[in-house]
């Protein structure tokens, strides 16, 4: 799984711990509000630092300040009153919908909507799919991440496993590994795919933009198979297979040939010559693995949802005349 990065708004407002107090040393006189913090607390990231202060939560000789770039002078006293981050608030059981397609006292498979959230994160800490894990099966809380091996993006639908022990847990985090279980998907491309094809290009973080991911030379080592399943006007349904994981893989791979997931609002763009629709259409269609206490070849599947199947039936209507 790919490590979460610090957000600047991962804290919560009134959840006040106790407040800091430190001086202004010499050596800091002349440095920026931030830049002093950040020296003299060092446990925070400058970016957490510099919320705190536009929210009001820093007093600089007794009185709240709220400019980052203010400069010092040196000797003055800060009182900071660091806000607790809710990442390192144990998530909390929700009674929340799960589409189970298979379970034992190993494992689950889970059938997630699009639209639900796998992991809470920045903006998303309550409303998950593991929370909904925990409220399942409360003994989930005993296995790191609620058993999650991996992730589906927020608006994208299907399969994906959860263990329910440690030992499943390391077994399918293994298998991931070492490129063993079989993930396809379904996926609406924009523009008429020729042929079929395999895509071979390292997937790292976007230089300039967070949230994104990108083709680079510095990236990890990313495969995606692709093939054609059926050919419409201005587009294509595509069956692709992972070899490899990286956050937003099938997005950015078929993005990079020139053939973007319709829908997708982060890598692609709209298409006034192709039906509308409201998120990247990708769905994880097939899940195969070796059960980690059987060794036996355990397959699921799941049909399009009702979104991307209409999605067809529109494309199908173009190509006639309808």
């Amino acid at each position: 799984m790919e490590p979460q990065e610090e957000d600047s708004d991962d804290y919560i407002l009134g959840e006040t711990m106790a407040p800091i107090e430190a001086k202004c040393p010499p050596e800091l006189a002349g440095k920026r509000l931030d830049q002093a913090l950040a020296r003299l607390f060092p446990r925070y990231s400058r970016s957490r630092l510099q919320d705190w202060i536009k929210a009001g939560f820093l007093a600089v000789d007794g009185e709240a300040v709220t400019e980052i770039r203010r400069k010092l002078r040196g000797g003055e006293m800060f009182l900071l009153r660091p806000q607790q981050a809710a990442r390192d608030l144990p998530a909390e059981p929700e009674a929340i919908r799960l589409d189970i397609r298979y379970q034992d006292s190993h494992l689950l498979i889970i059938n997630k909507p699009a639209g639900l959230v796998v992991h809470p994160g920045s903006g998303n800490w309550r409303g998950t799919l593991l929370n909904a894990l925990l409220h399942y099966d409360p003994e989930l809380a005993q296995v790191p991440r609620a058993g999650i091996v991996h992730r589906l993006d927020k608006n994208t639908s299907g399969l994906l496993v959860v263990a329910r022990t440690l030992a499943a847990q390391t077994h399918l985090i293994r298998q991931l590994q070492e490129r063993s279980i079989k993930r396809e998907y379904l996926a609406v491309a924009v523009g008429e795919v020729r042929r079929d094809a395999h895509i071979e290009a390292p997937i790292g973080r976007h230089s300039s933009e967070r949230t994104r991911m990108a083709i680079t030379e510095s990236g990890k080592p990313a495969t995606t198979h692709y093939q054609i399943e059926r050919c419409f006007p201005g587009a294509t349904l595509l069956l692709c297979r992972l070899e490899t994981g990286r956050t937003h893989q099938i997005r950015v791979h078929l993005a990079h040939i020139g053939h973007p997931l319709l829908g997708d609002p982060v890598y692609g763009r709209a298409r006034p010559n192709l039906p509308a629709f409201s998120r990247q259409a990708l769905h994880a269609c097939r899940l195969t693995l070796l059960h980690p206490a059987t060794g036996k070849i355990l397959y699921c599947e799941s049909a399009l949802p009702d979104d991307m199947a209409k999605l067809l039936l529109d494309l199908e209507a173009m190509r006639d005349g309808r």
